[in-house]
């Protein structure tokens, strides 16, 4: 294994000159490079009002490509669920609190309020996952092109943090607002993915390493998103496209970067031959099946959006602290046979509001810099991005 770190500026660091990078840190409320380096500051998400997104092709492909769009669930989240996803987050941010973190919550939303286009009326759906709709990159927070309708204005419940934020001097970018045509989604369910039309993706389809991202091509993330992204990060970024490995929606459940050097990989979407090439340099363990399972009915099943393999989404409150569901005994083993300490937490509904503990977080300030992880003349061979694309 090779581990190469080299600190750097850029386009997505354009303001900092190499010798004002420690005291641009010091004093920046948004600063963050990684997904491991300590945590200082987080945004927690917030379950109040949740309810499914607008049955409407948006819909279909990105949560149930696999039913018609008259056969997705509808209306509020039942309140029980609400009441104990709450119960379980306060737990969540207490023990991040014990850890010295900051944590912000987004105000609680009207999302049954309905808002609308001229091509379309949609209503909201829920502000749990902040990591879904905002990538924080540097001192940079960017609102992304989201997939789904009914997530068009879900920023706006983050919009008094997002100001606070701007104002200590972070960059506030949003990207170009998807016009979300049906036409966007007239693709084959088996295999969702937006069309080339505009860029649309998720902010949780990808995933930070220093100067190199991974963009999941998938059902939250089009092909064109990522050349988007990568043309406004500019060439000090790497932007590596992983592509026809998974397509339910993000990557924060196939891979979990744990610290320099090791990764965690889902081994139903993940083998040894399409493991993106930079992360052959780097320690490679793959978790074994997801435990306790058999706790959802067939009803509640029916209605979850989030995968099978929702509890292996895990997250790094340091490069040595991962915060992982406590029915997970043999993840937690097989993360601390490899030296990292856990703080086993349950969140009871991660299945059926489709948010792990990576996904309800939005980590604002890390400690650390920015720096290159992964040997350059090491290429990205699987999905290499190019200057062309199918639409």
């Amino acid at each position: 294994m090779q581990l190469v770190k080299s600190a750097g500026t850029g386009a997505g660091a354009s303001s900092m000159h190499p010798d004002e990078k420690g005291k641009d840190r010091a004093r920046a409320r948004v600063w963050s490079w990684n997904e491991w380096d300590p945590l200082e500051e987080v945004i927690v998400g917030n379950p109040f009002n949740a309810r499914f997104p607008t049955a409407d092709r948006s819909t279909q492909l990105a949560e149930f490509p696999d039913r018609s769009v008259a056969e997705i669930p509808r209306g509020p989240f039942p309140q029980q669920i609400v009441e104990e996803a709450e119960e379980d987050l306060m737990e969540f941010i207490q023990a991040l609190e014990k850890q010295g973190v900051t944590v912000k919550r987004p105000e609680t939303w009207l999302h049954d309020a309905k808002f609308s286009t001229i091509h379309w009326q949609s209503g909201g759906y829920y502000n749990y996952c902040p990591r879904d709709i905002m990538l924080v990159i540097g001192d940079q927070i960017i609102e992304t092109p989201n997939v789904i309708r009914s997530r068009a204005q879900e920023t706006f419940s983050y919009r008094a943090l997002l100001i606070d934020y701007m104002k200590s001097g972070a960059k506030w970018i949003s990207a170009p607002k998807p016009m979300l045509l049906d036409s966007l989604f007239d693709v084959d369910l088996s295999r969702p993915t937006p069309r080339n039309d505009e860029p649309a993706f998720d902010a949780a389809n990808v995933l930070r390493f220093g100067e190199d991202l991974i963009y999941l091509v998938s059902a939250t993330g089009n092909e064109m998103g990522g050349h988007w992204l990568r043309s406004i990060l500019g060439d000090k970024f790497r932007v590596h496209f992983l592509k026809d490995v998974y397509y339910g929606s993000h990557i924060d459940s196939t891979l979990v970067a744990l610290r320099p050097g090791l990764i965690l990989c889902n081994p139903a979407r993940i083998n040894d031959d399409t493991l993106p090439a930079i992360l052959k340099q780097w320690e490679v363990i793959y978790s074994p099946p997801m435990e306790n399972t058999e706790r959802y009915d067939a009803d509640y099943l029916s209605k979850s959006v989030g995968s099978d393999w929702i509890d292996m989404n895990a997250l790094s409150v340091s490069p040595n602290l991962v915060v992982v569901d406590r029915d997970q005994t043999a993840l937690i083993k097989l993360l601390e046979k490899h030296g990292l300490d856990v703080i086993p937490i349950k969140l009871r509904h991660s299945k059926m509001l489709g948010g792990g503990f990576h996904c309800v977080t939005l980590d604002i300030r890390r400690k650390g810099t920015l720096e290159r992880y992964f040997d350059q003349t090491q290429r990205f061979s699987h999905a290499q991005p190019t200057d062309r694309f199918e639409v």
